[in-house]
């Protein structure tokens, strides 16, 4: 039935009609005006269509820009598999954890402001978390784990890099997620009760010594919050999505625009049968609590311009967010080789020699290492539903994929399909 009705809502991958995208934000151009192969880029749009048609995903919204000009743009399956409505390129995504870059990009303003430096304690921001204790063992058998002070208290550079110590609860079955999972600090009704809740818990490991997905980009939002005397939300749009034309993102969608808010979906991986999921409680209303780590909504064409912003050194049509430099502190690695060699991972994103993690966001240091061919500095991150985006400097390459599957044992590694389909495609990288 999705092969059916992907057929008729099919776009060209080579956009050519330059009104198009003037409407969408960036101009277009051909593929081979900008160092692809027409014919090779259709690889890309071939493989992820072939995804759809196998019913991995509803639909699938994958765009490529190069040198600030959108080369690709292919919408692809359905919004909803019931209501037979096909995907549409202002479709409105929930993107989880790629809400993170967005949240590093307004710490990274006050990083600039001078309000903050990585070598502080994280306490020196947020007092509650002067006594933060480290997990020391036992907690096994209803017995209560045992803890002392750490060896040194935790960061703001370890903060943003997950290396701090936090974790997240659901990801793991220690005796410190447990914790975690009993006293839900993420289901807090405000950011100031989640810092009372985190400031209770002990640190699942050593601050510097493992790298933990974890809480610590909520925790970022907080102090944004703190530091500018803003409400996230407030600040997102007023300090990101205004400047830069992203009129699509929040962390509600209005009531007007649910018709555009696509489907999440499950699998069923029994009967290979995608399973639809609620919308979120509250969907229409800024939550009290406005995850700065996985809290938002937008469309592709709002996460390119926020993306090619970065790609541009901090700068999109004038408006300018953050330097060149410190676009280049956030997207550097600042994981140490012990972390690097540490098996430490989430999901597609394995931490490993060669792929370290910025300021929210992950990076290719040596890609040729992991077996890529993606541009030096190449760096990136996802969501829980499966939206990917990555950003290769070398190649001055953007790339944004849009779908809406919850991350499920069996994902189909888009991530690195894309990026290879892509590079395939640059057959001029000097044009």
């Amino acid at each position: 039935m999705v092969a059916r009705l992907c057929c008729a809502i099919v776009l060209a991958c080579a956009l050519m009609a330059p009104a198009l995208g003037q409407t969408r934000g960036l101009p277009t151009a051909s593929p081979e005006s900008v160092g692809f192969s027409a014919e090779r880029l259709t690889r890309l749009t071939r493989e992820m269509h072939r995804l759809v048609d196998d019913r991995e995903f509803a639909g699938m919204l994958t765009m490529v820009a190069r040198h600030g000009k959108l080369v690709s743009v292919d919408t692809y399956g359905a919004q909803d598999i019931a209501a037979k409505t096909p995907l549409q390129r202002d479709a409105i995504f929930r993107i989880y954890s790629m809400t993170k870059p967005i949240t590093g990009v307004a710490m990274m303003m006050l990083y600039e402001e001078g309000k903050w430096h990585p070598d502080d304690p994280i306490a020196k921001h947020i007092p509650e978390f002067a006594n933060l204790k480290v997990y020391a063992g036992g907690g096994s058998e209803g017995a209560a784990p045992a803890s002392k002070a750490p060896n040194h208290p935790p960061t703001m550079g370890e903060l943003m890099t997950h290396t701090a110590g936090f974790t997240y609860g659901f990801f793991g079955a220690s005796p410190v997620d447990k914790l975690y999972q009993t006293d839900n600090p993420l289901a807090a009704p405000t950011l100031k009760e989640f810092i009372a809740r985190m400031a209770q818990l002990p640190l699942a490991y050593e601050p510097g010594e493992q790298w933990v997905y974890s809480v610590s980009v909520d925790i970022q939002g907080y102090i944004v919050e703190k530091l500018s005397g803003q409400s996230l939300p407030d600040f997102m749009r007023t300090r990101i999505f205004e400047p830069l034309g992203m009129t699509d993102t929040g962390f509600a969608v209005p009531a007007a625009k649910m018709s555009r808010l696509a489907t999440v979906y499950a699998m069923d991986t029994q009967s290979h049968t995608l399973r639809p999921q609620p919308n979120d409680p509250g969907v229409n209303t800024v939550p009290g609590l406005a995850s700065g780590g996985g809290g938002l909504y937008t469309t592709a064409d709002d996460y390119l311009r926020f993306a090619q912003m970065l790609l541009n050194g901090g700068e999109l049509n004038g408006k300018r967010l953050l330097a060149p430099s410190t676009v280049a502190l956030m997207r550097a690695n600042h994981l140490s080789t012990r972390v690097l060699n540490g098996g430490f991972g989430i999901g597609l994103q394995r931490i490993r020699p060669g792929f370290g993690f910025g300021y929210d966001v992950a990076v290719f240091d040596d890609p040729h290492a992991t077996g890529s061919t993606t541009g030096n500095g190449t760096f990136l991150w996802d969501g829980a539903a499966g939206t990917w985006f990555w950003v290769d400097p070398t190649n001055d390459i953007v790339f944004i994929g849009m779908i809406q599957r919850m991350a499920t044992t069996g994902l189909p590694n888009v991530q690195n399909l894309s990026r290879a389909l892509v590079q395939q495609a640059l057959i001029n990288p000097a044009q």
